[in-house]
């Protein structure tokens, strides 16, 4: 008799019209489990054998699934295994940030073929805009110089940026990118490449990365608490990223501190605990392009400065970790941004030990807190990434269409 292995996947429907639905659920269950044989996705999904059957072969068909050597578990017949190919899709990632923009060409697996990089004017969007349709150009044609069918395989450009969105903010607001905000940037962007664009903050960029290639990989209930110069929550639940109605959810930073005669006026968290206030704490100018280098060497120095101000962003980043496990319940809050590591790897060690939680319990398959990634490129890595969720992970909304509308 075979041996009975876990895997993790989503369920599929047999019910009629669903086909779309069930050929993301066969592809995300291959995305997280490496490689599973027909009769593998059929028992994790509920699909019949023969569903199964005719959507691998369609995925091969499209070149986007790739048998493996057979292999004999048991004393049963050998079992096929199958896997995703890396090159049967590709995205690019944009990440505009305040004084420069990254881009990132992937393909399916999240695996980063080509990154560039160029600097940008934070009050001028209409000069910014050319710098960065140049950069994709170029990221694209190096992309086609790797690979020559690349163009065909192209399903989107995905575009991250600091939040929120759509709310006023005074041009002087150091805190929004407010003529980047009032620019009509996806129409731009889908004009100048003629690529489907889609948007979500850094916070929900880095989410999706995590939950790609990162430390959310497998994980149905995530937070993402990401730092970067501001502070945001990527909310992953129940396997797929929660944006919220107007795409602002997990917009953490903005929680105000609770009224104290201490600190007299309440300030949002991330006037105390993102890297802007560190910015702010050690004079350091946010435009300074050496200015990663210089927070790692400090970190790593453990320069007292820079400590003093640990000690106090951890007590907020402590508090919030116990409040995002009080509303959402993960099964992990996973740090990410774009700190240095290693001065990620100081905040996680400053903020424990954590608040008392609901999250204390005895069946934990995840540490409650732990360190994603932390990289000036994760945000555009989990803006390449949505395009690529868009195609091809599961959305239960598809149960509902009909076959002639999936």
């Amino acid at each position: 008799m075979d041996d009975v292995r876990p895997i993790r996947a989503k369920t599929g429907t047999n019910q009629e019209g669903a086909s779309a639905h069930n050929r993301r659920v066969i592809m995300d269950a291959l995305r997280v489990n490496r490689s599973l044989s027909r009769a593998d996705l059929a028992r994790a999904t509920r699909l019949t054998k023969q569903t199964v059957s005719n959507i691998v072969e369609e995925l091969e068909g499209d070149g986007l699934v790739v048998s493996l050597d057979a292999v004999r578990r048991g004393r049963g017949q050998p079992s096929t295994p199958y896997r995703l190919v890396a090159e049967g899709a590709f995205a690019i990632g944009l990440h505009i940030d305040r004084y420069l923009t990254r881009a990132v060409a992937v393909d399916l697996l999240g695996n980063v073929l080509v990154r560039a990089e160029t600097s940008l004017s934070l009050g001028s969007p209409a000069l910014g805009v050319k710098a960065i349709l140049d950069l994709i150009e170029g990221v694209r044609r190096d992309l086609g110089t790797l690979h020559r069918q690349s163009e065909k395989r192209l399903v989107g450009l995905g575009v991250a940026m600091p939040g929120p969105f759509g709310l006023e903010a005074k041009d002087d607001d150091p805190w929004m990118m407010a003529a980047w905000q009032n620019f009509p940037l996806l129409e731009t962007l889908a004009a100048g490449t003629g690529l489907e664009v889609g948007l979500q903050n850094d916070a929900a960029a880095s989410a999706t990365a995590e939950r790609m290639v990162g430390a959310a990989h497998g994980l149905d209930h995530a937070v993402c608490l990401y730092l970067g110069y501001g502070i945001g929550a990527g909310l992953i639940l129940n396997g797929e990223l929660y944006s919220g109605s107007t795409g602002n959810a997990g917009e953490i930073g903005m929680v105000l501190s609770p009224p104290s005669s201490e600190q007299g006026e309440r300030r949002p968290l991330e006037h105390r605990a993102s890297l802007a206030s560190l910015y702010q704490h050690m004079g350091m100018n946010a435009a300074d392009p050496d200015l990663y280098q210089a927070l790692a060497a400090a970190s790593q120095n453990r320069d007292p400065m820079l400590m003093s101000w640990i000690g106090s962003a951890a007590t907020d980043l402590r508090w919030s970790v116990q409040l995002i496990e009080t509303i959402f319940d993960p099964e992990s809050v996973i740090l990410c941004g774009t700190a240095p590591e290693p001065l990620a790897r100081l905040l996680i060690e400053a903020m424990h030990p954590l608040l008392p939680s609901i999250a204390e319990h005895r069946d934990r398959r995840a540490p409650r807190l732990q360190l994603g990634m932390s990289d000036p490129w994760a945000s555009a890595l989990g803006a390449a990434a949505e395009p690529i969720s868009r195609t091809f992970d599961p959305r239960f909304s598809a149960i509902l269409k009909t076959r002639d509308s999936a």
